[in-house]
């Protein structure tokens, strides 16, 4: 059905930081029979980004432009009607997403965001998961930083051990770079409701149903200095290990029993209480409107960090996997984090999701769930590192490096 329908791939937002440069990824990057289009509500702003996109890529002169409003379900509607795979970084999606969700998960449309908000995603699953099964929609949140490389970090380490014993994997990530006007803008909005994200968990675990005679989840890790990190570790309470564990409840590849711990890698242990103490004081900030908006108000929405900052900016992930007496250590690192590598991220996975082979499934499903080895694939073509550094793998990947 979809395949008939007039766009391949839709970006919705492309006049927002993160959807220019998913847009000029893809004029980059996608095949030249790749039917895709723009959406948004200011005509005359996606006009500018289009003529942007036709100097790197001549044929996108004549790249079509939809309408749609997130105030405007039935432009959501007729756009995700018409096309097979929607990309969508219009957030805070606690704020703007759910019509759009909706218009998928009715039309049978692949839906891809860049949340990392847990209570959009919970509520999300409680509210649509039906009603996707049912029309053959997948809806996939987390396709940027948040969380394909922790997600896809951690599949790619259970791939390298024994699937028939219990499995734990420790995820440690270590980066720089700087926030949008967007990110900030989600960050606050997720530390000033974790009354809800709690409530809307709860909500989630009452209906979704759990894997028969297996067992996955993630479990809180303790501060320490670990060796292989190389770092003082802290857990981070982030949507990837929720993401793992639930790519574990799909997969059997995960064991018998997996459990992951996700903690924030840090060399300095200054730099660690600091960090500790300056969150802290942001989640204290949240809790208060008018501070909340004055601290929205330092960046924003659009606006980013330049291209040479992004230039400058890397990201690592270390997964240390464990199942009986085999061990692993593998990494999957890459260059911007939150902009450069997320736009490769997102885009790639609605190239993967409108093109490669993938497992028949729908609703609600995890990056590693809907399009593991094909997006790690992709990934690493596109100048993602996925590699084992020590260990003896059960499946060898094409590289492997020493620990040194």
């Amino acid at each position: 059905m979809t395949a008939e329908r007039a766009h391949d791939i839709v970006v919705f937002g492309a006049t927002g930081f993160t959807g220019r440069l998913t847009a000029e990824y893809l004029a980059a990057h996608a095949p030249s029979d790749c039917r895709w289009a723009l959406a948004g509500r200011n005509r005359t702003k996606l006009e500018a980004v289009r003529a942007r996109l036709s100097e790197i890529n001549p044929d996108c002169e004549k790249l079509p432009l939809l309408h749609a409003d997130a105030s405007d379900p039935a432009s959501l509607r007729e756009v995700a009607a018409n096309t097979r795979v929607v990309i969508t970084t219009v957030g805070p999606y606690m704020t703007y997403g759910e019509p759009l969700v909706a218009a998928c998960a009715e039309t049978g449309t692949d839906y891809l965001d860049l949340t990392g908000e847990p209570e959009f995603a919970d509520l999300m699953y409680v509210r649509y998961q039906a009603k996707a099964v049912a029309s053959g929609a997948r809806i996939i949140h987390a396709c940027g930083f948040d969380s394909v490389p922790h997600d896809l970090g951690a599949y790619f380490t259970v791939r390298q051990l024994p699937h028939d014993r219990p499995i734990h994997v420790d995820g440690f990530v270590r980066g720089g770079g700087q926030p949008s006007g967007g990110t900030l803008a989600s960050a606050l909005d997720i530390l000033s409701r974790t009354t809800q994200t709690r409530d809307a968990a709860k909500q989630r675990k009452k209906i979704e149903p759990t894997p028969s005679g297996r067992r996955a989840r993630a479990v809180a890790g303790k501060p320490r200095r670990d060796e292989i990190a190389r770092s003082w570790v802290v857990p981070l309470p982030t949507i990837d290990p929720q993401i793992v564990a639930r790519s574990a409840r799909t997969l059997d590849v995960y064991g018998p029993d997996f459990t992951y711990s996700h903690y924030a890698a840090i060399k300095r242990l200054p730099v660690l209480a600091g960090g500790a103490i300056g969150v802290g004081a942001l989640a204290g900030l949240a809790q208060i409107g008018p501070l909340r908006e004055r601290l929205s108000s330092l960046r924003k929405p659009g606006e980013g960090p330049s291209e040479e900052q992004r230039s400058k900016s890397w990201f690592t992930v270390r997964f240390h996997g464990t199942a009986g007496d085999a061990e692993v250590v593998t990494e999957v690192s890459g260059g911007d984090p939150g902009y450069g590598e997320t736009s490769k991220m997102l885009a790639e996975s609605a190239l993967c999701l409108a093109f490669d082979d993938l497992p028949e499934r729908a609703g609600q499903l995890t990056p590693a769930a809907a399009m593991g080895d094909a997006l790690i694939d992709r990934l690493r073509r596109a100048g993602i590192r996925f590699e084992v550094l020590a260990g003896k793998p059960v499946n060898p990947p094409s590289r492997q490096v020493t620990l040194g």
